[in-house]
């Protein structure tokens, strides 16, 4: 697998007729003139008074453009990004559980980068993302035109990891694992991506049970359709294992609510309310048990 020249090819996705207008205007913006920035529970940077004024509108209107915003929240100068998820809820849940200082750090299905600007603060050697998606890369892209990091975005994928020719002290793989149709083989190729001694962070939706099972839905799953498989714990722990992993934690488990995931004006879609049984929200719109989501770390 040639990576560079996917690397190349997929840089043009930029130039598609619905992310075109969306990578001009954010290159059009004005020089940023950046006072401070705070990694916080909201990422938020705080620009000099004369270039908001200047500014702002032109900053809001390209923000807007990059709708729906999954992860953040992040606020530019007045302008409060209030994205569908609170993915600082996640990552303070998680942060406990890691330290990054000097480590070589990947963030597969990374979005917009939100993640991976917390982790900053922990001043790893080297910060990573991985996504294929044309829209969260314009996000990060504008985000880090004010925040100018060191960060490298890739639009590449898990089944990538393998062939890319670099390896990870620490992998972050959140809410991607259920998308996958293949669970056992996106584990090895996130293991291959690992150093050894490494570890692979992760979190998946999970159901309920001491068996070794998983939930395999019919169509759809809270309305996604590309939802394949749901374990109990002990079959996620199986399926690590198959997958050569050394030893597996259970860092925690939560269920999903309306506070961590929820509308809000910068998605103009469903969210998590919609997704449930207007009757019993135990259940999601099509009987399932609603989303409830395992924390694990794994070693090699």
């Amino acid at each position: 697998m040639d990576i560079e020249a996917i690397k190349a090819d997929r840089k043009k996705w930029l130039g598609w007729k619905n992310i075109a207008p969306i990578y001009d205007s954010l290159n059009s913006l004005a020089e940023p003139e950046v006072d401070d920035i705070k990694f916080g529970s909201v990422v938020e940077i705080i620009l000099d008074r004369d270039y908001e004024s200047a500014y702002s509108k032109d900053i809001e209107t390209t923000a807007k453009m990059m709708k729906p915003w999954r992860k953040g929240p992040f606020k530019i100068g007045s302008l409060y990004i209030d994205s569908e998820w609170r993915s600082n809820l996640k990552y303070e849940l998680l942060e406990p559980f890691f330290n990054l200082e000097g480590k070589r750090v990947a963030d597969i299905g990374c979005n917009n980068g939100y993640y991976l600007f917390r982790m900053m603060e922990q001043k790893p050697a080297s910060l990573t993302g991985f996504d294929p998606s044309a829209l969260y890369y314009c996000q990060f892209l504008f985000l880090n035109r004010f925040i100018k990091s060191d960060i490298v975005y890739e639009l590449l994928g898990v089944e990538h990891l393998p062939y890319y020719g670099k390896k990870f002290d620490t992998i972050f793989c959140l809410g991607v694992l259920y998308h996958r149709s293949d669970p056992v083989s996106t584990l090895k190729s996130l293991k291959k991506a690992i150093s050894k001694g490494g570890e692979l962070i992760l979190d998946t939706f999970m159901i309920d049970g001491d068996e070794d099972i998983c939930l395999t839905p019919a169509d759809r799953y809270s309305k996604i359709p590309n939802i394949y498989f749901i374990p109990t714990i002990p079959a996620l722990t199986n399926w690590c294992k198959r997958a050569g992993f050394a030893d597996v934690e259970v860092l925690a488990v939560k269920k999903t609510d309306t506070n961590e995931q929820r509308k809000t004006d910068w998605i103009d879609t469903e969210s998590l309310e919609d997704f449930l049984d207007p009757n019993d929200s135990n259940k999601t719109i099509e009987g399932y048990p609603a989303p409830k989501r395992v924390y694990i770390r794994a070693t090699v």
